[in-house]
């Protein structure tokens, strides 16, 4: 199919660079990312466009996808890495970190999903790509509300996969276990399996499903894989 255009969201680090950094040599992307520092070094480092964007503001994330198809006319997939981590027991997060998680994690997502299949749907075709949590589908002791936000994602997918009617418009969902990246810093060293997979060999997976054309395989709504490093 030549040349294709994508949107990465939280594509200035971790498994969201990874996916930039695949996609760049052979397609047009635009990374978007909340710090313009970052936003900037990578777009000088890749060659590519970047656009600063908080996902957390529907206005930022309406925005940013109309620049994209105002320059490149189309949009042919979305890659929705974003999330903030909110780890520690209820009773020890404060309600000010609560919030930013579900702005982030439940609120952006929605944003996101909301103008990528706004785009999608329009054209015809296209793929979005949610990357949820392993923790999903794994309860683990000291993550509730990240992993009760990375539920909500899923479930949306879930639910917004249905809604399609159409394999024209694919939109999956990729469940990566810890991986050693910026977020999994934040984590810390004791919810990073002894098994993991690396952010480039999960990249490549993402990657794959980016790339289905409008008439492969119908897998809308899927949980394509359990990416936790046990392939």
């Amino acid at each position: 199919m030549g040349a294709r255009t994508f949107v990465v969201i939280g594509g200035t680090s971790g498994l969201g660079l990874a996916v930039a950094r695949l996609l760049v040599d052979e397609h047009r992307v635009a990374v978007l990312g909340d710090v313009p520092g970052e936003v900037a070094a990578v777009a000088d480092e890749l060659g590519c466009a970047g656009r600063i964007c908080d996902v957390s503001s529907y206005e930022q994330v309406r925005d940013a996808f109309a620049e994209v198809v105002d320059r490149y006319d189309v949009i042919d997939g979305v890659a929705a890495c974003a999330s903030m981590w909110a780890g520690g027991d209820l009773a020890e997060l404060s309600p000010q970190r609560i919030r930013r998680a579900v702005e982030i994690n439940a609120l952006g997502t929605t944003y996101v999903f909301k103008e990528a299949l706004h785009h999608l749907r329009r054209q015809g075709h296209g793929n979005l790509v949610y990357i949820g949590a392993l923790a999903v589908t794994k309860p683990r002791p000291g993550i509730p509300i990240y992993r009760a936000t990375k539920s909500y994602g899923s479930s949306l997918v879930q639910s917004l996969a249905e809604a399609q009617h159409s394999n024209r418009i694919k939109v999956m969902e990729l469940h990566p276990g810890p991986m050693p990246t910026r977020l999994q810093e934040r984590v810390g060293d004791e919810f990073l399996d002894k098994i993991y997979a690396l952010p480039e060999q999960v990249a490549a997976e993402v990657v794959r499903l980016l790339l289905l054309a409008p008439d492969d395989l119908y897998v809308s709504g899927e949980l394509v894989l359990r990416a936790d490093g046990r392939w």
